[in-house]
């Protein structure tokens, strides 16, 4: 299947979905106006990638004949959910878009993922043939390198840097790795079975970020400032993000999560304009962090 295939196919259920319903003389208007091509969609081309489309990413488009052929996608919900589906139909669509207007590459900015994405490839194919991994890994507070074997049972996408999570066999615990730290990697003969109670969503459906730990789930309530609650709202923090209370000044924001690392990070980032409200413990030490980051500051003005 060709690259421009995959695209016009994305291009579809896009176009579709955000018109909500379209006839096919709608279609090939936007067809044209993007200047997709010199001509418009053939029926049968479009029957084609309608059902290619359908195959490739599950995503079906129905056709409501009253008032003129009128197609529209079935259960767009599946569309909007979070996942690989809405990850890869966005990157295939804004890929494209961008390689369509490279004469402005100059004003268009992006950010660089640093992981070593030449191992995707292989990682994928092991998780697929349930292969263990043979690994040559070099972590930021280590000196030197460790060659080990793993089961890998899944990755993941964070702050622009992938993650492989797996079994070690020679520590006996699942563990997390970033792709920019592996300096080799190779696929092994040996096979190996994910525990059927693994589940790579529940996996991290009680954290913010990769960190994964020994915290219980809490409930948490923070104050955020007006101004920065309005990012909160566009982009949730969490799947379990709730806002009980707002005014002009502030909003209060509810999670159910293990407030691990990223989590920690992730409050400390927004400065004055988020505070913790519960549970104490969090609170306290989210204070203490920020004493001490303090003192460093302070110490720094009166040694100059």
């Amino acid at each position: 299947m060709s690259k421009i295939l995959l695209e016009n196919y994305a291009w579809l259920i896009e176009t579709i979905h955000n018109a909500g319903t379209i006839t096919l003389k709608g279609i090939n208007k936007k067809w044209m106006d993007e200047e997709r091509g010199d001509k418009p969609i053939p029926p049968r081309t479009f029957h084609d990638w309608k059902n290619a489309a359908e195959e490739l990413f599950g995503v079906n488009i129905g056709c409501q004949r009253k008032g003129g052929y009128m197609y529209y996608i079935e259960h767009p919900e599946n569309i909007d959910a979070t996942g690989l589906r809405r990850w890869l139909l966005n990157s295939i669509y804004i890929n494209n878009l961008l390689a369509k207007n490279l004469e402005i590459k100059d004003k268009i900015l992006v950010e660089e993922i640093p992981s070593s994405t030449k191992h995707l490839s292989a990682i994928l194919e092991s998780i697929k043939k349930s292969k263990t991994l043979k690994i040559t890994y070099k972590s930021f507070d280590k000196t030197d390198s460790h060659t080990f074997e793993v089961q890998p049972y899944c990755l993941k996408l964070f702050r622009q840097r992938w993650y492989l999570i797996s079994y070690n066999t020679e520590e006996q615990r699942l563990k997390t790795y970033a792709l920019d730290r592996v300096q080799a990697l190779e696929i092994t003969p040996m096979t190996f079975s994910v525990p059927r109670t693994f589940n790579a969503s529940k996996q991290f459906k009680n954290y913010f970020g990769i960190t994964i730990g020994t915290t219980n789930v809490e409930n948490i309530k923070i104050k955020v400032t007006a101004k920065q609650a309005k990012y909160f709202r566009t982009l949730k923090l969490h799947h379990s993000q709730k806002e009980i209370e707002t005014n002009d000044d502030y909003s209060i924001f509810t999670y159910k999560l293990c407030p691990e690392y990223d989590f920690k990070r992730e409050i400390l980032s927004n400065g004055d304009a988020v505070e913790v409200l519960e549970p104490q413990w969090l609170r306290k030490e989210i204070a203490q962090t920020i004493s001490k980051v303090n003192n460093i500051y302070n110490s720094q003005i009166y040694q100059k």
